[in-house]
């Protein structure tokens, strides 16, 4: 026992190796000692039986975890049983040591999470499951809130046997394995000793009893599956992605558990002429040249319909306006975001003959501050 040689020493690799890593060097060592390889050499014979044992122990994610942490303890009893209790890798004359902050962390390792100290009694009430479900709604829709229709399967209360399970007129027994506790107590061998854990009853299925004479209806489940129709006010607002929890709405709970919740994830198409941010609006206004040099009213249209806006006189493309509170409705809040409106200055194109003199002599009679020909491009960033 004392001359196993670390399983990761055995292959050769780290003891963070991958498993690839792992199986390469597992088939290097295969080539190196395999006894067809080797006839009567007992050396090698040895050897790879140690390359087995290791290669078995780590490419087992379990098996190696329990290694990692307790060391040949951990997937041996034996060695721990031969070390006395005192060699057992994860252990200390001072307590625990290796991470485990108590027993129930042993219990964990070794069981996988199947040891619990006290049980929920299977006949408490409990709450239903959340039923989760999306919507697409249009963009103004989110902004000015709506109503939807949806339907979604949950599970209801059979109402032929109130819930029961049991045939009318029958009732549930008590379980004799479990006892109504809906589990059962079973003994296991562990590198400690000897452990008892609790597992789920398999007679009853942890319910704690058994029905003799189910309900036709529902088999003795006590719920069914139907379809919930059901209305849903969308609040104005909302934006892509967010959620609508309806409480109650779920399915139902069981041992006059109450209800679970109604979860809608709502799913907002995009706008051709609008863009959101947040509780903002964003829109582009394209303007003529004239209206952009001399100034004029501008049509902007909102969530709300079109406004009227008056633009200066030399208002340059991209500038932005901005209508305060004219945005989107905050979401059970009070008050809205802003609207942006960014102009886009259309250039004319397929001008006449005359058109395009006109412009150019318009553009003669432009001093230097407003004709870019008569100035330095390097005097414009002055």
């Amino acid at each position: 026992m004392a001359d196993k040689r670390d399983y990761y020493e055995v292959l050769g690799v780290q003891k963070g190796a991958s498993d690839d890593e792992l199986k390469k060097a597992y088939r290097a060592m295969v080539k190196k000692y395999h006894p067809d390889l080797h006839p009567d050499d007992k050396e090698a014979e040895a050897r790879m039986k140690e390359v087995n044992e290791a290669y078995d122990v780590l490419s087992d994610r379990e098996k190696r975890a329990k290694y990692d942490q307790f060391g040949f303890a951990g997937v041996d009893p034996s060695y721990a049983a031969g070390q006395g209790g005192g060699g057992f890798g994860g252990f200390s004359s001072g307590g625990f040591s290796g991470g485990f902050d108590d027993i129930g962390d042993i219990f964990e390792s070794f069981f996988g999470g199947g040891f619990t100290g006290q049980r929920q009694n299977p006949n408490s009430p409990r709450k239903g499951q959340d039923i989760k479900t999306s919507v697409q709604i249009s963009f103004m829709e989110a902004c000015k809130g709506t109503g939807i229709d949806i339907r979604v399967n949950r599970l209801e209360r059979c109402s032929a046997c109130s819930g029961t399970g049991a045939k009318a007129g029958s009732g549930a027994e008590t379980c004799p394995d479990c006892r109504g506790t809906g589990n059962v107590r079973i003994n296991q061998r562990t590198p400690l000793g000897v452990f008892q854990t609790t597992k789920t009853c398999d007679r009853c299925g942890g319910r704690g009893k058994i029905i003799r004479d189910p309900c036709p209806t529902c088999s003795g489940q006590g719920v069914v599956r139907r379809v919930l129709q059901k209305n849903v006010s969308i609040p104005q607002g909302i934006d892509d992605g967010q959620t609508l929890r309806i409480t109650g709405e779920g399915d139902c709970g069981l041992n006059g558990g109450p209800n679970g919740d109604l979860i809608i994830r709502v799913s907002v198409r995009p706008d051709e002429m609008f863009e959101r941010e947040g509780f903002d609006i964003y829109t582009e206004v394209p303007i003529s040249y004239m209206q952009a040099a001399l100034g004029d009213d501008i049509t902007i249209p909102t969530i709300d319909g079109n406004v009227k806006y008056r633009i200066p006189a030399g208002t340059q493309n991209g500038d932005t306006f901005h209508l305060r509170g004219q945005g989107v409705p905050r979401l059970y809040r009070s008050g809205r975001g802003d609207h942006h409106a960014t102009v886009r200055v259309m250039v004319p194109k397929n001008l006449t003959k005359k058109q395009q003199d006109l412009l150019r002599a318009f553009n003669d009679s432009l001093d230097d501050r407003n004709n870019p020909d008569k100035k330095k491009f390097s005097d414009w960033f002055k």
